[in-house]
């Protein structure tokens, strides 16, 4: 009997990079600076009320589009961003973390043939969560260092088969936060080719130097054809509770309502209500911490990187650094990552698994993930000092 039975859809996408350099960072006792988790706990009070809610007796099935306390804070969460107003019961559902949003929204709008828009360098899952849909993905690359957006690219893209555009600002990997003006243009082209959005907004709290993130949502003409992902994980540092969320017309959350429901059917109940609690109680206090205490944490690793040799893109958003290896080494990007997983037990992400086309784009560069504590940046920060360029 042939041994790989996986299907051919997911055939071409074996382990997650994030596995693959985890356990090698676990083999090396490395610095894992590989996958974008925090080593540190998010907001005691949010941890408190999780367990209040265990206790309390919220350990049955929620309701499967979402515990009402939790949609309707979310609810209430986007319209004091001003990201305008949506009816908790028919305009919000919750999803095991906004990975499963992103795939049951794919899942419950694409018919076999149908067309992505994206960007590269891209979250793995993307491409993966467009196969399983049965679609085919086209992408428009963003490219080191100032990831411009290339709009003559994105409109060529375009097509009779184009049914969704893939939209993620903080973006993952680059950091890149999108503009009004490249926000307005890309709703302009979506407008114009009756294209909806699927609009991956996790990072949503952390941008830096006084970028401001805009959801392409609240931009005239799109609030009906655009459905907005988040999630409690990046924001609140509980990464592990997966629960995430989307906001659109009802029509589009139904579609995607209409594959989550055959696929974890709920999310964890008892956390539902630690995140509504969180939405309830955080204040704008809160957020800016977040945001100062990243940008902390961005500025030492920038810092470090530059030192040890690496030419960096800095980052407006979310918690990566994009770096270039190429006053170091010649070598493609998965073997420069070995190299430093296993020589100066440091792990990074070699990036051109999130490319589709422009693959060499990703083969000079490697990705760094800065959400961890000071005390774990300076402990990489001091085995990189030991680098010895080849």
């Amino acid at each position: 009997m042939n041994q790989n039975l996986t299907s051919s859809r997911l055939q071409p996408f074996g382990t997650t990079v994030f596995a693959e350099m985890s356990r090698l960072s676990l083999q090396h006792g490395a610095i894992n600076l590989a996958q974008g988790f925090p080593d540190f706990e998010g907001p005691p009070e949010v941890v408190e009320a999780a367990v209040r809610a265990l206790r309390d007796g919220h350990n049955q099935y929620a309701r499967s589009m979402g515990t009402v306390p939790l949609v309707e804070s979310v609810s209430r969460k986007v319209a004091r961003q001003g990201g305008g107003t949506y009816d908790p019961m028919t305009e919000v559902a919750v999803f095991a973390g906004a990975t499963e949003a992103l795939a049951a929204t794919m899942l419950g709008l694409l018919e076999p043939g149908d067309e992505v828009i994206t960007f590269e360098p891209f979250y793995d899952s993307y491409r993966a969560c467009v196969a399983m849909a049965g679609g085919q993905v086209r992408t428009c690359p963003l490219r080191f260092p100032d990831f411009a957006l290339d709009l003559d690219r994105l409109a060529s893209l375009f097509g009779p088969r184009t049914r969704l555009l893939l939209l993620n600002t903080p973006h993952n990997p680059t950091g890149k936060v999108l503009t009004r003006a490249e926000l307005e243009a890309i709703a302009d082209l979506c407008l114009c080719h009756d294209v909806l959005v699927l609009a991956d907004e996790v990072y949503e709290h952390l941008t830096y130097d006084g970028a401001e993130h805009l959801s392409i949502a609240a931009l005239p003409g799109m609030r009906e054809r655009t459905l907005t992902v988040s999630s409690s994980g990046k924001t609140l540092s509980l990464t592990g509770w997966k629960v995430g969320w989307a906001t659109g017309p009802a029509p589009m959350v139904a579609a995607a309502q209409a594959a989550h429901q055959f696929l974890t059917f709920s999310t964890a109940t008892p956390l539902q209500i630690a995140v509504a609690h969180a939405w309830e109680t955080l204040g704008e206090s809160f957020f800016i911490q977040l945001r100062s205490e990243f940008q902390e944490r961005r500025d030492y690793l920038l810092g470090v990187l530059r030192e040890a040799g690496f030419t960096v893109a800095v980052p407006q958003g979310t918690y990566f650094v994009l770096a270039s290896y190429e006053r170091l080494w010649r070598d493609d990007d998965w073997t420069v990552a070995r190299r430093l997983v296993s020589e100066q037990r440091v792990a990074a992400i070699p990036p051109s698994v999130f490319y589709a086309d422009a693959i060499d784009e990703g083969r000079r560069l490697l990705r760094f993930a800065f959400c961890k504590r000071l005390e774990t940046l300076a402990q990489a920060a001091e085995r990189l000092r030991t680098l010895s360029p080849g």
